[in-house]
């Protein structure tokens, strides 16, 4: 990724990680955090490194048991991702929209509530000198495509909401017809997605004009054709998720052992097999939960000879290279470096009633 950015002048992109993926993939903000920036000193970038926690998300079930206990759950963990330096936060209550009802603003009153709540849980813990980029999101991926109506009633919904005078959100996640991980067939190819672009243009439109916002964001798309990424910068997107296909490249590659790949499906034949669906194919099994694998064979991955990282890694180069010119993100780091400037940061960290401070360097 950073030698991509290096070779295009580029600047405005994210990591990320989403709350589920710290989970099976054994990653905690600190570890993730030292990875990048371990990167970016190796391959000698300069400037800004942006490192995002996606899908903070609220799980609807346990917020209708107990609402205020899961909560304080996602606060914790966006505490601890913000002192690692996350200085961008995707909140996911989406989950909370409850279409059954007959008025929209009954449907969203959960998702801007919890929506404004973590906003100032996160303008109250976040460093001075520093603005946390949050994020919003109205419709979740994989269920019905979001709407105007949606988006303006969410958003004066979390206005109302939101302390006067905080920071609100800067952009809004839509859903537009993708599903993460895409829709695996019974072969093990992904079934074509049909992307409703002219709803993403839109609410990306809408969200920019009527609310100050930097636009729509876009999930899922690492599963659609090469034909269709070239339409985000044409409908002015705002973010562009990507991770599945990555993911995809790595258990695919001629260059992964055969031997380690065939251990984790033994793994998962045993560890995963509550997730099998009734009629599922092999192919479909394991192309669902493989993800889940990353975590336990993590060391396994990491220590596999530098010839085969370096072969798995010039294929996914490879493909970065296409997205960044097709998303239209190239030459574009003169401009970060105008706006994106560098703070020192002290974080505070309460240990068994003292507080701990560290001081060092960071960019918002």
């Amino acid at each position: 990724m950073f030698r991509v950015a290096k070779r295009n002048n580029a600047g405005a992109f994210i990591f990320e990680i989403a709350k589920s993926e710290m989970g099976y993939t054994n990653q905690p903000p600190v570890e993730y955090a030292g990875v990048i920036i371990g990167a970016a000193i190796k391959e000698g970038y300069t400037g800004p490194v942006f490192i995002q926690g996606d899908h903070v998300q609220v799980n609807a079930k346990k917020f209708k048991e107990n609402a205020d206990g899961e909560l304080n759950t996602l606060k914790a963990l966006i505490e601890d991702a913000v002192n690692a330096g996350f200085y961008n936060i995707d909140i996911d209550s989406s989950t909370l929209v409850d279409l059954s009802l007959s008025d929209v603003r009954k449907q969203q009153y959960n998702n801007f509530d919890a929506c404004a709540k973590l906003t100032q849980f996160i303008r109250k813990i976040e460093p001075n000198g520093v603005t946390v980029s949050v994020g919003g999101e109205i419709g979740e991926v994989g269920h019905k495509n979001s709407t105007p109506e949606e988006l303006r009633v969410f958003m004066q919904g979390y206005t109302d909401r939101l302390r006067k005078g905080l920071n609100g959100i800067s952009k809004i996640s839509v859903q537009t017809g993708t599903s993460h991980g895409g829709v695996v067939l019974p072969d093990g190819s992904i079934a074509q997605v049909k992307l409703d672009f002219d709803t993403l243009k839109t609410l990306s439109e809408i969200a920019r004009k009527e609310f100050g916002l930097g636009g729509a964001v876009q999930h899922g798309a690492s599963t659609l054709p090469a034909e269709a990424f070239h339409k985000f910068p044409e409908c002015e997107t705002a973010e562009v998720h990507l991770a599945t296909e990555f993911q995809n490249m790595i258990y695919d590659s001629k260059h992964f052992p055969q031997f380690y790949k065939n251990k984790i499906y033994d793994w998962l034949k045993i560890n995963a097999i509550s997730e099998r669906k009734e009629g599922e194919t092999d192919e479909q099994f394991f192309y669902k939960t493989r993800k889940k694998a990353l975590g336990p064979f993590k060391k396994d991955i990491m220590g596999f000879p530098p010839e085969v990282r370096d072969a798995i890694a010039q294929e996914v180069e490879n493909r970065f290279e296409f997205l960044f010119k097709q998303l239209n993100a190239v030459n574009n780091k003169d401009v970060v470096d105008k706006y994106i400037t560098l703070k020192r940061v002290i974080v505070r960290k309460k240990k068994e009633g003292a507080e701990v401070v560290h001081d060092g360097e960071g960019a918002d």
